[in-house]
């Protein structure tokens, strides 16, 4: 697989892109320095999912030089929900020894259909797990996956990925870092864009398809509705390797640098 020269797409940033038929309707360009906008973003707090070693907090997210900077670290945080005898993961940890943030729109902008782009910097050393993705904005009445997801970047384990999943299906793709150009590939800028309609996503990568989905066929079995035809909302975090993958200490502190993210919409 080859992929197109990311000279094609190191585009000034400080330049909104434009793009036929569609408009901006929302973007984040992260140039203030200091925390990111609270009208924009809120947060995830603690330990949230797949028995993930990191504690996240938003003091670990700051916005310097027009990069959003998420920070995944190795330190000490006592867990205050800390219970011996809960079989719950998230309570029977006394102390987390890493520390991230997740960054989330839900409550500030939560949206259905249109062109989402992020341009952005992952580490892909060993024990990384950054990713940008959507989840319904049902979620929490509503259980994971009939929610539905979709990872519109998301690096694991020497792959880059692009997933949807719904309650009785899913649809990945794994791209092996390797064709990529290893590690290299990760020491620049990428831009990746997911093309959402009402029948269709499209999620690629610097001009070139990752993948595509069906929405047609992404029906939830339990509930009967179609997940991908209704309100969503932005995940950005920064996760460490789950089920005892090793996280070399030499590689933390690690960051994923957002330049920016823009949400368009058909006019």
């Amino acid at each position: 697989m080859s992929f197109f020269s990311n000279a094609l797409f190191a585009q000034n940033s400080n330049k909104i892109a434009s793009f036929d038929g569609y408009k901006l309707v929302w973007n984040d360009e992260f140039d203030i320095n200091g925390k990111p906008d609270s009208k924009k973003w809120d947060y995830e707090i603690g330990f949230i999912r797949n028995k993930e070693p990191q504690w996240y907090q938003p003091e670990n997210a700051f916005c310097k030089d027009g990069l959003l900077h998420i920070v995944a670290k190795k330190e000490e945080k006592e867990n205050p929900n800390y219970d011996a005898s809960s079989k719950d993961w998230t309570k029977n940890r006394a102390t987390a020894h890493y520390t991230s943030s997740c960054l989330i729109s839900k409550g500030k902008f939560e949206f259905k259909y249109g062109k989402i782009v992020m341009r952005g910097k992952i580490d892909t050393k060993k024990g990384m797990w950054p990713a940008f993705w959507l989840l319904g904005s049902n979620r929490g009445p509503v259980h994971w996956p009939a929610c539905g997801e979709v990872d519109i970047m998301e690096y694991y384990r020497n792959n880059l990925l692009g997933n949807i999943f719904w309650d009785g299906g899913m649809k990945d793709t794994h791209i092996p870092l390797a064709q990529l150009g290893d590690n290299k590939w990760s020491d620049d800028f990428h831009e990746w864009i997911l093309d959402w309609s009402k029948d269709e996503m499209v999620i690629t990568v610097d001009g070139r398809e990752v993948n595509k989905f069906d929405l047609t066929k992404t029906i939830n079995k339990s509930m009967g509705n179609n997940p991908f035809n209704e309100d969503m909302y932005m995940l950005l975090n920064l996760a460490l390797g789950q089920a005892g993958e090793q996280i070399p200490d030499e590689n933390l502190p690690a960051s994923f640098l957002v330049d920016y993210v823009r949400v368009y919409q058909a006019l």
